[in-house]
This record gives structure tokens, C-alpha cells and sequence, in this order.
């Protein structure tokens, strides 16, 4: 096999939080990406709206820098070695991103808070890398984090790496444990883009004031691209972007052979079929531009224009010795929430060029298809509702917030736990879930998960005041389980979960303890009829605000459901009195986030999501009618 010696592709991945996009970015910055003259802005990767306010990386992104140091003459080239970094999300989520960025390496840095130590996406992240058998290299960032213990952090991570190479080997994947073993280390400040091989005191800076060690270790334990000479064109398409001057591009990592630009090859489809076509733009990524190429060989990453519905898991071949590769394997989706049209009393009155239709609204989903290879679209007994599969509820929560971002107005189901039906028994998906809560809450948490059908497996006291506390939980269980844990433990408590396959069914699990208030005609929130209603719960409406029959208005006090006229005036008399108009304060309504309206809708409830506001309603709107429905079920509950 030929070897590509001027590059090296690498993936860095880690949990949520530790730091991959500083790190990329302290990796441009020192790579004289930028300019003297020009300010950098913070996790400059993060492009999307959406990531820079929820402060995660949704998208895996690809940018390329020129490694000029020393080690670039050792290795034969001088003029430099190129890096092609893939940024990667850190959710669990958001997993297929990983599993796409993992497919168009030769290796991956794993990065691991220097306090925090290994979370439950180190070890998804990790055993990609070990199933892929891709080199890894350890960087242990914020090593100069107050209640830094990065001993004990490198220990935990040898140690789950080593326990996970064991469950790869048993799956007949074979390892080479000595390399494992052999793992380099990097000790990193990514925010002060320091790096260094030697360790340095919990809480203390690294002794090298840049990211050179890290540039080295990339180079010298990340192998080369390897590649056959004189093989046929092979070049995966792993991800997809677009442009508004050439259309859809196809990001592909080249295998084998070359591409040029202008001429014409093949695109082996994901049904098997094969469709020729000419590629009319060639480009690779420097820094975080892309530049037009001629040609691309075996180890580069590139954007393909010239096909209009290219897809991910394809294969661009030679069309006179067509070879594709293996489609991208992504994990089974987990949660499902209906996605359908707005057929509320208020849908389409609340701006212009609002996307009402049903139509719109399944073109919009089949775009996502495109681009997301880990949800799932799937018709329901509806026409104008389709039902979404996914990772986890954020990744649903984040597509619907898009999607009302782009002016889409529809209604969203609540979070749906997808079963599996093993040896004649329904199974659900379960999950690993990993929580940080001061010692105080340690009880409250307990009970919270034990309600929740939870397992506790593990529980560590670092002696630093907090403890750390890990359950195997059902996937429903975990639903709306954020915002319960915030409250519990007075916004203190970090939750974080990974799939933990499929089990038996828990039974049944009781999440929401307060029922809804729900109004039982249209009309507009009166100040009066929110007073005289304030004692029976909270509300999540304003004064003077629109309403319509069967709007879930506020969360009662009480598990019963509540039934309020929000709209009842106060009518005149012709009496005078110095105390008839004594004003009484109103509690200020709950805003809720889309998030956070999904986990708090019940089973017959949906969440209404327009450009310019959130709603929770029942799904059958009409009080009389709901009733009935009510009175249905719980027939079919006692003959059950």
C-alpha cells in the first residue's frame, strides 16, 4: 500500500463541554489561519444560530490547517503536512454526526475534562473509535480548572479504554492492545492554547506555551492515508453542505484514485443503482475557506459539486470499474415525536409567509433526511402528521426549532419512547446516566430516578463536595427529566446520558404530578380572570393575550385537570367605593423553551410551535369532545 505522507485526518471528539471547539479554535489561531489584524471569535466552528445560543456543536465541520513546525522536514515535507480536523458534536444526540466524522479518519484525539474525567459520551466516542480501529490520542484539557485532578482523570480514561477494548474484542474485532496501551498523553489549556507532554500540578498551566506537543503527537501517531496505486476512483460521501452559487455539495473523503474537475464518474446510489454525472466544482478546505481545486487525490477531503440530490453513504467510482464502499452504519433511533400541521384557532394569524401546509412541512422533513442520517421519517394514520424518529428528545427539539425559525408553524407531539418487540416481549431503550449533584441533594436525586424506574449502578465522592451518581434508567424516564433535576437541586445538578441498549419493559412511570389548566373558550387572557385564578396554579400566558378552547393556559396546583374561563371580564356597576378598585399584583407567567414545553405536554397534549410563540394544547381541542375520548380510555384501561 502507497502512503499519502503530506496529510493527516483526524477526528477530535469528547463529551459534552470539555472544550473540542476552543481547542480547534486555538488550533486555528496558531496556525496563522487568521490574520494579525483580525479578531477571533470565540468557538469560531460553531456557524449555526443555534449553537452559539445553546453553547453546543450540533453539526460535525471539517477545517484544514498547515502544520510548518519541525517535525514537517523530518517526515520529507518541508513545505508542510496538512491537518483536516472534524469538529464534532458532543451530545448523545447528536451521535450521528460522530459516526459520520469517525468514518473520514485515521485516527481521533480524545479530549476529557481534567475534572470531570470520562463521561458517558467519552465512552460512545471511544468505542466508535475502537470498532473503526483508530488510533487514539488522550488530551486532557483544562488542566488548570481549581479542582483539576488530572491523575486521576488519565487513570479513569486508561481504564475505560481498556475495559471497552475487552467488549470490542468479544464482538470478534481484533485490537492491538499494545498500542492501546502504548496511548500518548497531551496535557492541554485549549482556552490559553497551551499544550505539553508533562504533566503539570492539579489547577497549574502547562509548561509549553503553545500547541506544538499536540501538533507533534497528531503527526506522529496519527498514520498517514493509506492507498493502492492504480486502484479504480473510491471517494465516500460523508456529509453534505450547500451552496448559494453552486447548489449541494457532496464532502467526501477520497480512498483510492483521483478526482478532477470537469470530468465525469459515477455515483454509486444507496439502492444499489449507478448514476453518472460531471463534477463541475472542485473544493478543498483551508482554514475556513473552501478554495477551488483541480484535482483531489487518496487522504483529502474535498467538496464535490455537480449532482442536485447527492446523498450521504454514497460512493463517487470510476463508471467503467465501479467499486463502492459500505454504507455509513448509524445506531437505531431511540424517540419519536409527531410532527404535524397547525390546526389550532390561531394558525396563520399571527404574521405573513408563515408555512402552513402539510405539504411545506413534509418537504421540510424530507430535506432533513438528506443531511441527518440518524432520524427517521415515518407516515402515521394521518395525512397531515408524520412521525420522527431520533437519537434523543434535543436533537427532535432542535429540528423543530429550525423549523419554526425558517417560518414553519406545525404542532409537535410529545417525546415517544421507539419499542422493540425481542422473543415475543415489548422492549424499551434504557440509558446510562451519569449525574453531578452537591452531597446535600444526593437523596432527592435518588428518589427522583427511583420514581423514574431507576437503577443506581455506581456513586463516587471525590471529596470535593460533590458526588457523582450513575443509573441505568428506561429512556422514558428520562423525559423531562432536566428540568425536574434543575429544581431539585436549585439549577446545580449536570445530568448527562448515553444508550444503554434495550430491556423488558419498566411498567408504568408517573412523570408529571400537577395537572394542566386548560381553557375552556376563546377569547383574550383577562387581567380580573388570572386574579381570581392565580391561586389554583400558575400561569403560563400573559394578560391580554389571544386564547383559544382547549390551550393548556397554566400547571394547576393539584394533579386534576382544570378547566378555567381565562377570559371572564369584569363588569361595570354604578357603585362607587374608595376601596371597589384595589389593584392586586400578578404572578408573572412561566416562559418555557421548546425543550421544556415538550417535557412538561402530557400524553394527550402537544406542543404548538408558530415563528413567534410556543403553546401548549391538548391534541383534541374541544372540551366536550376530549371528554368523551377520556371517558373511552379509561374504559379500554379497566377492561385491560
Amino acid at each position: 500500500m502507497a502512503v499519502r505522507g503530506d496529510i493527516r485526518n483526524v477526528a477530535i471528539v469528547a463529551h459534552v463541554d470539555h472544550g473540542k471547539t476552543t481547542l480547534v479554535n486555538a488550533m486555528l489561531q496558531q496556525s496563522h489561519v487568521f490574520n494579525e489584524r483580525e479578531e477571533v471569535p470565540d468557538r469560531v466552528m460553531d456557524s449555526n444560530d443555534l449553537e452559539r445560543e445553546k453553547g453546543i456543536t450540533i453539526l460535525a465541520k471539517n477545517t484544514a490547517v498547515e502544520y510548518t513546525g519541525p517535525l514537517a522536514a523530518k517526515y520529507g515535507h518541508p513545505e508542510g503536512i496538512t491537518l483536516n480536523i472534524i469538529d464534532t458534536p458532543g451530545h448523545a444526540d447528536f451521535g450521528g454526526e460522530v459516526e459520520r466524522g469517525i468514518s473520514m479518519v485515521d485516527g481521533v484525539v480524545l479530549l476529557v475534562d481534567a475534572s470531570e474525567g470520562p463521561l458517558p459520551q467519552t465512552r460512545f466516542v471511544l468505542r466508535k473509535a475502537l470498532e473503526a480501529k483508530l488510533p487514539v490520542i488522550l488530551c486532557v484539557n483544562k488542566v488548570d480548572r481549581p479542582d483539576a485532578r488530572i491523575e486521576e482523570v488519565v487513570g479513569e480514561t486508561s481504564d475505560l479504554l481498556l475495559g471497552l477494548a475487552d467488549d470490542v474484542q468479544h464482538e470478534g474485532i481484533d485490537l492491538d492492545l499494545d498500542q492501546l496501551l502504548d496511548m500518548p498523553v497531551i496535557y492541554c489549556a485549549a482556552k490559553a492554547g497551551y499544550a505539553s507532554t508533562n504533566q503539570p500540578a492539579d489547577g497549574g498551566l502547562p509548561d509549553n506555551e503553545d500547541l506544538e506537543p499536540l501538533f507533534e503527537a497528531i503527526i506522529s501517531n496519527i498514520p498517514a492515508p493509506e492507498y493502492e496505486e492504480g486502484a479504480p476512483l473510491q471517494a465516500h460521501v460523508a456529509n453534505i453542505d450547500s451552496s448559494d452559487f453552486l447548489g449541494r455539495l457532496g464532502l467526501v473523503r477520497i480512498y483510492n484514485g483521483t478526482l478532477e474537475k470537469g470530468k465525469t464518474y459515477g455515483l454509486s446510489r444507496v439502492d444499489g443503482s449507478l448514476e453518472n454525472f460531471r463534477v463541475s466544482e472542485l473544493l478543498r478546505t483551508q482554514g475556513l475557506e473552501r478554495t477551488p481545486v483541480e484535482s483531489a487525490g487518496p487522504g483529502d477531503i474535498v467538496a464535490v459539486a455537480g449532482v442536485n440530490d447527492i446523498m450521504i453513504g454514497e460512493t463517487i467510482v470510476d463508471p467503467n470499474d465501479p467499486k463502492p464502499l459500505p454504507l455509513i452504519h448509524v445506531d437505531d433511533p431511540a424517540i419519536s415525536m409527531t410532527f404535524g400541521i397547525n390546526d389550532s384557532p390561531l394558525a396563520g394569524t399571527e404574521g405573513k409567509d408563515h408555512k402552513l401546509t402539510a405539504r411545506m412541512i413534509k418537504d421540510r422533513l424530507d430535506r432533513e433526511l438528506i443531511g441527518n442520517v440518524s432520524i427517521k421519517v415515518l407516515p402515521t394514520d394521518r395525512p397531515d402528521a408524520w412521525e420522527v424518529q431520533g437519537r434523543g428528545e434535543l436533537a427532535l427539539a432542535v429540528l423543530a426549532e429550525q423549523m419554526r425559525r425558517e417560518g414553519y408553524e406545525l404542532t409537535v407531539g410529545r417525546p415517544q419512547v421507539v419499542t422493540k418487540t425481542i422473543d415475543g416481549k415489548i422492549n424499551e431503550p434504557m440509558e446510562n446516566t451519569t449525574i453531578d449533584v452537591p452531597e446535600e441533594y444526593m437523596g432527592t436525586v435518588t428518589q427522583l430516578l427511583a420514581d423514574r424506574k431507576g437503577r443506581m449502578d455506581n456513586m463516587t465522592n471525590h471529596g470535593s463536595g460533590w458526588v457523582r451518581l450513575q443509573f441505568t434508567v428506561p429512556s422514558r424516564g428520562l423525559i423531562g427529566f432536566r428540568t425536574a433535576l434543575l429544581s431539585a437541586t436549585r439549577g446545580t445538578g449536570i445530568a448527562s446520558s448515553i444508550s444503554a441498549g434495550y430491556a423488558p419493559w419498566a411498567g408504568e412511570i408517573t412523570i408529571r404530578q400537577n395537572g394542566s389548566m386548560v381553557s375552556d373558550r376563546q377569547g383574550v387572557a383577562t387581567p380580573y380572570a388570572m386574579q381570581r385564578l392565580q391561586a389554583r396554579g400558575n400561569f403560563f400566558v400573559e394578560p391580554q393575550s389571544p386564547v383559544y378552547e382547549g390551550q393548556v393556559v397554566g400547571v394547576a396546583n393539584k394533579p386534576d385537570e382544570l378547566d378555567v374561563n381565562i377570559t371572564l371580564a369584569k363588569h361595570m356597576t354604578n357603585m362607587r367605593s374608595s376601596t371597589a378598585d384595589v389593584l392586586e399584583t400578578l404572578t408573572p407567567p412561566i416562559k418555557m423553551s421548546l425543550e421544556e414545553s415538550l417535557d412538561f405536554a402530557n400524553e394527550d397534549e402537544c406542543v404548538e410551535v408558530t415563528p413567534e410563540a410556543i403553546r401548549v394544547r391538548k391534541i383534541i381541542l374541544k372540551r366536550e369532545d376530549w371528554y368523551k375520548w377520556r371517558a373511552k380510555q379509561r374504559r379500554q384501561n379497566k377492561n385491560a
